[in-house]
């Protein structure tokens, strides 16, 4: 139910806001250049690969040794805006339609931070990742490593059809809202360091 339930929400979802990622993409390539597309591999279902899709949201900026500037530096006003009302996630239907995600569960991480999970919190990939999930409405990035991991796992435990509903009406406010959009003192969150649990 789960599955047919994102498939439908998705392609309708698609084609409804076709005009926006239109709009959207326009405003990405005048304001930030291109690729108006931000793609990086990010860990699925069990931990498998998959190519996530979101708008850009920052600028190609390096400094004098070559290296990324950091995110603060190269996130834009309008990049602010994009992740705010979260339009930089819309691409990431596609990837619900495709099946490497689901409109609701943890969302997808880094590959990286694979090797860092303890046992427990490893868990989080027995569901596919999710646009949006019980961690992102119970504090997004304004909450810290651990309090996420134990609320992605508790959704794992929990999950329902109208779990999932009442998690997709409570995003929708949060968006509203614009909160808990980053850590304190951070453009977004802190970078996953990995712990003893």
């Amino acid at each position: 139910m789960k599955r047919v339930f994102d498939i439908l929400v998705s392609l309708v979802a698609l084609i409804v806001l076709a005009p926006v990622f239109v709009l959207v993409s326009i405003m990405v390539r005048r304001k930030l250049g291109s690729p108006v597309f931000f793609r990086q591999q990010r860990p699925g279902l069990n931990g498998a690969p998959f190519e996530m899709v979101k708008f850009r949201t920052m600028i190609a900026a390096h400094g004098a040794d070559g290296k990324a500037l950091p995110d603060s530096e190269r996130l834009t006003a309008f990049g602010r805006f994009l992740r705010s009302t979260s339009l930089d996630e819309l691409p990431e239907l596609w990837n619900v339609l495709k099946g490497d995600m689901s409109l609701v569960g943890p969302r997808p991480l880094l590959m990286e931070y694979l090797p860092l999970y303890s046992a427990f919190q490893a868990r989080r990939h027995e569901v596919r990742p999710g646009i949006t999930g019980w961690a992102q409405i119970n504090g997004r990035n304004a909450i810290s490593w651990p309090e996420k991991f134990e609320l992605d796992v508790w959704y794992v435990d929990n999950q329902s059809f109208w779990l999932d509903i009442k998690i997709l009406a409570l995003t929708f406010i949060r968006v509203l809202k614009r909160s808990d959009i980053s850590a304190q003192g951070e453009a977004t969150m802190k970078p996953f360091a990995g712990n003893t649990r």
